[in-house]
C-alpha cells in the first residue's frame, strides 16, 4: 500500500514559482508512474505530469508545459514539481498520485491528500 506526504503549497502572486515535494512510501523506485494532478474543489481533478520508468519520459498537460517540471530523489522516496510562473488559473489543490502496481501513467489509481496552492493576480 502506498503512503504519500505532501508539501509546499502556499500563496503566491502570479509569475511567483513553488516547489511542492511528495513522500511516497511503499514505492518500488524500480519501475513506477507517478506524478501530479490538481482539482478545484467543485471540479474534476485534472492531470498535470506524470513520470513512467517504463518510457523514461515526463507527460505534461498543455497548460503548464514549460513552466512546471517533475523530479525525484529516488535516494529518498521523494518527487518534487518545480512550478514557475505561476498563474492563477493554477490555483488548485495538487495531489501526487502512482500507480499502485506497476508503472502505467494511466493508472494513477491512488493519492495523497494533497497541498493547496493559491495563485493571487
Amino acid at each position: 500500500e502506498l503512503h504519500f506526504v505532501e508539501s509546499g503549497g502556499g500563496l503566491v502572486q502570479t509569475g511567483g514559482s513553488l516547489r511542492l515535494s511528495c513522500t511516497v512510501s511503499g514505492i518500488t523506485f524500480d519501475e513506477y508512474a507517478i506524478g501530479w494532478f490538481r482539482q478545484v474543489l467543485g471540479k474534476d481533478r485534472v492531470g498535470v505530469v506524470c513520470f513512467s520508468s517504463t518510457t523514461g519520459r515526463a507527460y505534461y498537460a498543455d497548460s503548464v508545459k514549460v513552466r512546471f517540471t517533475i523530479s525525484s530523489d529516488n535516494a529518498k522516496n521523494t518527487v518534487y514539481l518545480q512550478m514557475n510562473s505561476l498563474k492563477p488559473e493554477d490555483t488548485a489543490v495538487y495531489h501526487c498520485a502512482a500507480d499502485p502496481v506497476g508503472s502505467s501513467c494511466l493508472n494513477l489509481a491512488t493519492w495523497g491528500l494533497g497541498t493547496q496552492v493559491t495563485v493571487s493576480s
